[in-house]
């Protein structure tokens, strides 16, 4: 193979994707068949199989049982807003968007104590086996799945205070860096860093996504004078969203 040159089944699934992307295969239309395929491009059976699934893996295809490989709808992505900018309301980002407009954003949580594990103590500086609370959110848009975010707080910071509980209490549903304030605990630095990974098969059965389909996940930790006193990760649909940052200029 000459530099440049692409294999066979990179070449066919090329081809394909460019009509699809184009609209000559548009949304719900059936792929060609293996056979039809292998005949079209002059490629063996292997190659054939190999395009189409090249096609899957990015998300553009789906199986539909005894029925075929289809086109599938290609969302337009929409943008998941983080700013650098507090609420003056003191609410969460996603709450603030929520109160305005024609947003139709709902979400519900859980709270439960447990132990910190390895990856969760080194990020709160914390001995593994420390008990800290964990909250899971999901997010939703007219319905639909759109985030999901699991945060954990030491309790050595929360435990045994009217914040303990991040959704309840006469400060539940406020921004971490608020519920901190009400204990004398000064938020003053925030870290976000934003991966992509294949997601999870429970990440995807909740996102609606398919398996192989990536999330991007930020890992967002707030520190009071160098001490982590709440860390998060929020797994977004990387098909479906942009992260928009904001941040301010001083």
């Amino acid at each position: 193979m000459t530099f440049g040159e692409q294999p066979a089944y990179l070449r066919v699934a090329g081809d394909l994707r460019k009509k699809i992307v184009d609209g000559q295969l548009p949304p719900h239309t059936r792929l060609p068949s293996q056979a039809r395929i292998r005949e079209e491009y002059g490629v063996s059976d292997t190659v054939a199989l190999e395009a189409r699934k090249v096609l899957m893996a990015e998300g553009l295809v789906e199986g539909r049982s005894g029925s075929g490989t289809y086109v599938r709808e290609r969302p337009v992505p929409r943008r998941v807003s983080r700013s650098g900018f507090r609420p003056p309301t003191g609410a969460t980002p996603f709450r603030q968007e929520q109160a305005e407009g024609e947003a139709r954003g709902t979400w519900e949580s859980s709270s439960e104590q447990a132990e910190a594990g390895g990856t969760i103590a080194e990020r709160l500086a914390l001995q593994p086996g420390e008990r800290v609370m964990c909250t899971k959110y999901v997010f939703r848009d007219a319905g639909e799945t759109m985030m999901l975010s699991t945060s954990w707080e030491p309790l050595a910071v929360t435990g045994r205070t009217p914040v303990m509980l991040p959704e309840e209490g006469p400060l539940g549903g406020m921004g971490v860096v608020e519920r901190m304030r009400a204990i004398d605990v000064v938020v003053d630095n925030v870290t976000e860093e934003v991966g992509a990974r294949p997601g999870l098969a429970e990440e995807l059965l909740a996102l609606g996504g398919v398996p192989g389909h990536v999330v991007l996940v930020i890992q967002r930790t707030y520190y009071a004078s160098g001490r982590p006193v709440e860390t998060a990760d929020v797994v977004v649909p990387a098909d479906r969203y942009r992260i928009a940052y904001h941040l301010p200029v001083k």
